[in-house]
């Protein structure tokens, strides 16, 4: 895979198989950027490398039991970046409240791999 729509297919394609460790591990470079649109918790907004960006997807599985979970895209935006859209329903499971969320990440490629992710999405 060398370019943004070949490695948001495949994205895609994890991520609706609810791979996404796998994703991570094949998909993400080691020295991956990681931005969310705020604060969870104690852990910061911006994260970098790859252990941190596995760091959260492990919070993330450990705090939320997910019902179901949707990426459809990828939506290209040059040979570097691409859009793709989630919709989940989850638990949280320290509250009990469950709530579907939607969001749009962008992701940008750089020799095959995804150097820098970004999360756009309302709280509350």
């Amino acid at each position: 895979m060398s370019n943004a729509s070949e490695v948001g297919n495949r994205l895609v394609e994890l991520c609706s198989k609810g791979e996404n460790m796998k994703a991570i591990q094949e998909l993400y470079s080691d020295d991956i950027v990681s931005v969310e649109a705020c604060e969870m918790g104690d852990m910061p907004r911006t994260l970098e490398g790859i252990d941190a960006v596995k760091g959260k997807n492990e919070w993330w599985m450990e705090n939320h039991e997910v019902h179901s979970g949707e990426a459809q895209g990828p939506y290209p935006h040059g040979e570097d970046r691409f859009a793709l859209t989630f919709s989940y329903d989850v638990t949280n499971k320290p509250s009990g409240n469950r709530m579907q969320m939607n969001e749009v990440g962008v992701f940008t490629v750089a020799d095959g791999k995804i150097v820098k992710e970004e999360f756009f999405y309302q709280m509350g």
